[in-house]
């Protein structure tokens, strides 16, 4: 194999030596798939219980042709033996290398069915997994594209965790399962969020275990287990599967895609298999993540593979809740990617939320914190959450706001996001603080330019007596005759007619992303806004309001080659009211003569 070094292996040199790891490997030799047939009898090596891989016999059946993509074919075979054949085919087994004549053949990676009695399995071809090798020494693979990377929506190989587009349209073989475990979750963090983790190309197979940095003397040979982490810390998520292949500066496991991302980041951890789960349903590998190795730095087809003494770029979050005099903090890592960050974010501030005795329905959050961008201002983030009528819990409406502002950073295709760090702060209220906007009304029918005039708007707090709110507000003299809106809303309304419905299919560059975010309004003031008829452009987070016709037409030429929107009434002022300990929701319209 040959031993490729990443473009930026310059950046992250380490003092230690790959063997602190592994035991010094010896060449191995390889069977080619055409010198495979039915009837021969090898040996396949998995661990069960403990570190240290065990022996399972191995016949092969025949070979299955292009049944794992073009030209993707499959070596079946059965596995003998007492633990294999009262255990069967289980999740966690994917990537046990298997040897025919001596020689290595490939990794098992798939299994028949879904109650199959009998430990029947499908090998991916070695020589189908070394090319993830070659392709690891192109000049490409840098970090940022690994932050960057993205799965393709339609393979037809599914992920480790689970291949949808397999199990729909060729149930009978699919990638063997890495047990995905959830230390430290609730079970309705994860049913809440496995639906998102589904759409990034994860379905959740709830495995037992724990992930932690104990040592683990033992060294990583093939049929180790070994780990991949997308959290760590205070709340855990890693899945395992088993090595295939070794060289003294990398390794390949699992003979399938855990996400099918390509390049990738993802820490990788020695395993230590606590016990092996027995179950015609769901049989797994109970695992504990230990010792870190390095990270895993592709994601392919056949398998992954891993880069020994590599530091992978992580998140660090510190979370902190404060409920009275009492502070409970939270501290873990996320990776980062692309499609799983923001999915990893929400899963890990709902379940912060969720799994404390604080916790209630009746809960209002006020949320401060930031999120820090190598390069760029900080994204902030200031906001409260109420439970609303038939809605969703004040917690799901906190996390759904951190994982789209996520979303937002990576979702942009001119600048790869380098985030450095998060830090949120919630201050827990047991109580529902939210108001809806009952009336709003000012005295005056008629004003002039230059004037003041006051709005006074009605405020229903859930279950209370209604309060009054007074905003004064200055006409501009540039105000122009004739009708004048005053629009009287809460901050996401507002932000939505802002910003137009364009603007949703729009992706800017990051800087403006950023800026545009930290515009957005809080949603715990009514805002009074002053609208004229004439246009208002915004391009990117840059406003003009109040075009005039000719200008317009200019600009209107414009659309399509700039980040461009046109929203029909400009905004001529803004006021508010101080920060509300409310929630507020609703929006009305008045209008008013400027003479």
């Amino acid at each position: 194999m040959r031993q490729a070094v990443l473009a930026c292996a310059v950046v992250c040199t380490f003092l230690f030596s790959p063997v602190t790891y592994a035991e010094t490997p010896k060449p191995i030799e390889t069977i080619p798939l055409a010198q495979i047939h039915a009837g021969m009898r090898g040996v396949a090596y998995t661990v069960f219980q403990g570190t240290k891989p065990e022996a399972m016999d191995v016949e092969v059946l025949g070979i299955l042709k292009n049944v794992n993509g073009p030209k993707g074919d499959i070596i079946l075979v059965r596995l003998h033996g007492e633990k294999a054949e009262y255990t069967g085919v289980v999740a966690g087994m994917s990537g046990s290398p298997v040897y025919l004549e001596g020689k290595l053949a490939g990794a098992l990676a798939f299994r028949i069915g879904e109650f199959s009695k009998e430990p029947i399995a499908g090998v991916t071809p070695i020589a189908e997994m070394l090319e993830i090798n070659a392709m690891d020494s192109s000049p490409a693979a840098t970090p940022a594209q690994a932050k960057a990377a993205v799965s393709a929506p339609n393979k037809t190989s599914g992920p480790g965790f689970a291949g949808l587009a397999m199990q729909d349209f060729a149930n009978y073989l699919k990638p063997i399962e890495a047990p995905l475990v959830f230390s430290g979750f609730s079970e309705e963090a994860v049913r809440r969020f496995a639906p998102q983790f589904a759409a990034a190309g994860i379905v959740p197979v709830m495995g037992v275990g724990s992930v932690s940095d104990a040592k683990q003397p033992e060294p990583l040979e093939p049929g180790s287990a070994v780990s991949a982490v997308l959290v760590r810390g205070d709340m855990d998520i890693a899945a395992t599967c088993t090595v295939t292949y070794m060289d003294a500066q990398h390794l390949l496991a699992c003979g399938h895609p855990l996400l099918q991302f390509g390049m990738v980041d993802i820490p990788m951890t020695k395993a230590d298999v606590v016990a092996t789960l027995a179950s015609p349903l769901n049989a797994f590998k109970i695992v504990n993540s230990t010792e870190p190795v390095g990270a895993f730095v592709q994601d392919r087809h056949t398998g992954i593979m891993g880069e020994f003494g590599r530091k992978p770029d992580m998140i660090p979050v510190t979370l902190n809740l404060h409920s009275g005099a009492t502070t409970k903090q939270f501290r873990y890592e996320v990776l980062n990617n692309a499609r799983l960050s923001p999915v990893a974010m929400m899963a890990t501030v709902f379940n912060a939320l969720h799994g404390i005795n604080e916790y209630g329905e009746e809960t209002t959050y006020r949320m401060n914190g930031r999120i820090s961008v190598n390069g760029y201002p900080d994204l902030t983030l200031d906001n409260m959450f109420a439970p609303a009528d038939g809605g969703q819990p004040a917690a799901v409406l906190a996390a759904l706001s951190i994982g789209d502002r996520f979303g937002r950073i990576y979702d942009n295709p001119y600048n790869v996001p380098d985030v450095r760090g998060v830090q949120l702060d919630f201050d827990i209220v047991h109580d529902r603080r939210w108001a809806r906007l009952e009336t709003a009304r000012t005295d005056l029918t008629e004003a002039r330019p230059g004037d003041d005039i006051t709005i006074e708007a009605v405020l229903r707090p859930y279950r209370g007596e209604g309060m009054v709110q007074q905003v004064p507000i200055r006409i501009p003299t540039s105000t122009s005759k004739g009708p004048l809106r005053i629009l009287v809303s809460d901050g996401d309304t507002l932000d939505r007619i802002r910003q137009g419905a364009p603007m949703f299919g729009r992706k800017l560059d990051l800087a403006s992303t950023i800026a545009l975010l930290n515009k957005q309004h809080g949603n715990n003031r009514i805002y009074v806004s002053l609208l004229e008829a004439d246009p208002e452009v915004r391009v990117a987070d840059k406003v003009m309001p109040t075009l005039p016709l000719s200008i317009m037409n200019v600009m209107d030429g414009m659309r399509g080659t700039q980040e461009m929107v046109v929203v029909a009434e400009s905004s001529v002022n803004e006021a508010a009211t101080a920060p509300l300990d409310y929630v507020v929701s609703g929006a009305q319209v008045l209008t008013i003569t400027i003479k």
